[in-house]
């Protein structure tokens, strides 16, 4: 294995060291957020404030981060999370990473809180904190515009510094966007975190690495889905999808489909505000859009933001979610909680629970709101708890779409099981990626999984999520694993049998997982044009690793952030879902339109071998090599 190197550091009195990891410890694993939770379990005493200087903020990479792999430039964030009170993790793109890792640093475990706005200099090999008081007011745009183009910055806005819960981090147009990540910088004083270096990356194998890269790509650029629909229409390719299911959130979940959602989807998006896409260091995808504002070009909105903060809000106009994507990233505050958060507000006005000034349709008074949100200031201050806070205070919590705390994606799950499933045991909350993402099976890619059978439901559910967390630690985009589907999948037509048929026996397979799951060595193959990942990892690390020892890293990731979070007290109780969801069908004449979580949470506990109550047993925390 690469040796791996993290400083640690402690913002009250400046003291910076290195941090011992074993050898045994990053080869269980590897990186990112994975490794990331193993410290926080050891470090965090269990009930601390998540905003007081106790808690400890990890800004990390893995061995693959630089080398020029496939979508490999991301870096993990992690802490207890400010919104949930257990485990926090945010991945994000640009440059940020590959910087640190060549300044010196595999990652950043940060403690403690600076008796004044700091930044945090990492510069081939020498970390400093430096005074940032001329900098705590500016906007995160502002703020990097002091650094060197050349750097890689982590920044807060005002919404972080102000403890905004849902405050996030900007990394040169990238974000940080979930968990409180902003909140907890702004906690501890930390304006910015800087890296530069020139340091070169180690690969164990560069002619295996360089052959398996090309033909990974090559993959990549074939596949319908990472090649021609992300690249031309960005994320937002599936609203007219989500629409035309029932799946998009519509004025707070009230409806389920929006008639005019068509004007902010991604075809027309790309005909109407497109001036080109883009992408992150060492991505061929290239889903970023690129739009103009006042002359000038920007980051465009991705599908959750165009779904939360446009039909979710009962606004089809891309100009101005535009502007509420762009002013979000300004401030430093997570588009998808603000989406939930606003629309709780509209739908208690509506109501007649309590008049926020905010209604649906009407978007004149959000872009006011949106700015006084990040200062705290009336009357929206408590719109920067979040939902579950403000849904407490006034009773409304059988309609704030939240798990844990954290505000739900940007898909309404009562028509796809396995992702009702996936946000209601997802750990950091809420979260379509936590949970695995199986919606792109039970909605939205070539295979017709039916969406409101339980049936095989549990077993997909524990798979996605355990291939999502082992894609997530070892520092690849996630989009990687929907390239890794045969292009001849998405040529039958809408009148072949072959998708269904597909489907079906994918809902059988799932529940035969369990052997491999529980034996590695039965899936002792590498099989690269299925599942490139680990055979880029062994490229790069030297070590070896089949499929099946992938997954159960992810497993073993999985298992990590749930027994964090069972030391936080908890347990079954939190594996749910809004009234909303489980008891209002989102088809008002078919009943099986709800999320049947009673129906799958026993066996995929079961699967997952945990207890009744949602507790992992120590005997799958022995064969997982996990000590707590």
């Amino acid at each position: 294995m690469i040796p791996v190197r993290y400083a640690d550091i402690d913002l009250s009195n400046g003291q910076v060291r290195d941090y011992p990891l074993s050898e045994n410890v990053v080869r269980m694993f590897l990186g990112g957020k994975g490794l990331a939770a193993y410290i926080l379990y050891q470090e965090l005493a269990p009930g601390i404030d998540p905003l007081s200087a106790d808690n400890v903020l990890i800004l990390n990479t893995t061995p693959l981060t630089g080398t020029g792999a496939p979508c490999t430039s991301r870096f993990n964030a992690s802490s207890k999370n400010v919104l949930t009170g257990g485990i926090a993790s945010s991945n994000c793109g640009g440059t940020f990473g590959v910087k640190l890792r060549r300044a010196g640093y595999d990652g950043l475990i940060i403690r403690g809180k600076a008796p004044h706005p700091c930044c945090l200099m990492i510069m081939d090999g020498q970390i400093t904190i430096t005074d940032a008081q001329e900098l705590w007011g500016l906007n995160t745009e502002e703020t990097q515009h002091h650094f060197d183009r050349k750097y890689g910055c982590v920044v807060i806005g005002p919404a972080g510094e102000n403890l905004v819960r849902y405050a996030c981090a900007v990394s040169g147009e990238r974000v940080l966007g979930r968990c409180g990540i902003g909140a907890v910088m702004g906690s501890k004083n930390l304006k910015a975190v800087v890296a530069y270096g020139t340091k070169s990356l180690p690969i164990n194998d560069p002619k295996s690495f360089r052959k398996n890269v090309q033909k990974w790509v090559q993959g990549l650029q074939k596949s319908p889905t990472t090649g021609s629909f992300l690249p031309r229409y960005g994320t937002a390719f599936w609203m007219n999808i989500v629409n035309r299911k029932h799946m998009l959130p519509t004025l707070n979940a009230q409806q389920v489909k929006h008639e005019e959602a068509e004007q902010i989807s991604g075809e027309y998006l790309t005909e109407n505000y497109l001036t080109r896409n883009s992408g992150c260091v060492s991505c061929p995808i290239r889903c970023e859009r690129r739009v103009m504002r006042d002359n000038r070009e920007i980051k465009g909105p991705e599908y959750e933001t165009l779904g939360l903060l446009g039909a979710n809000l009962g606004i089809t106009s891309v100009d101005w979610i535009n502007e509420w994507n762009y002013q979000s990233d300004l401030l430093g505050m997570d588009t998808m909680s603000m989406g939930f958060t606003l629309s709780l507000a509209m739908e208690m006005s509506q109501r007649g629970i309590k008049d926020f000034g905010i209604d649906f349709n009407q978007p004149e008074a959000i872009s006011l709101a949106i700015e006084k949100i990040a200062h705290r200031e009336a009357p929206f201050d408590e719109l920067g708890e979040g939902s579950a806070w403000l849904a407490r205070k006034y009773g409304t919590e059988a309609f704030a779409m939240q798990v844990k705390g954290l505000e739900m994606a940007a898909y309404d799950p009562r028509q796809s099981q396995a992702q009702g499933l996936g946000y209601a045991t997802a750990n950091r909350g809420g979260c379509h990626l936590g949970g695995g993402y199986p919606i792109y099976f039970e909605a939205l890619g070539p295979i017709e999984v039916n969406g409101r059978t339980v049936r095989g439901k549990a077993a997909l559910t524990v798979l996605m999520q355990n291939l999502m967390d082992a894609i997530s630690t070892s520092g690849y985009c996630l989009f990687t694993a929907l390239g890794t589907l045969p292009p001849s999948l998405f040529k039958f037509g809408e009148k072949s049998v072959i998708p269904g048929l597909l489907g079906k026996i994918m809902l059988s397979i799932p529940s035969t997982h369990l052997l491999w799951k529980l034996m590695p060595g039965l899936l002792p193959i590498n099989l690269g044009g299925l599942l490139p990942h680990p055979s880029v990892i062994r490229d790069v690390t030297g070590r070896k690793m089949t499929i099946g020892q992938f997954l159960q890293m992810g497993e073993r990731v999985y298992n990590m952030e749930r027994v964090f979070n069972t030391r936080e007290g908890f347990d079954r109780h939190q594996d749910c879902l809004p009234a909303r969801l489980v008891a209002e069908p989102s088809e008002p004449d078919q009943a099986d339109t709800v999320v049947q979580i009673d129906k799958m949470l026993d066996t995929y506990y079961h699967i997952r071998e945990w207890s009744n109550n949602g507790i992992p047993t120590q005997n799958k925390l022995k064969q997982l090599e996990i000590i707590a």
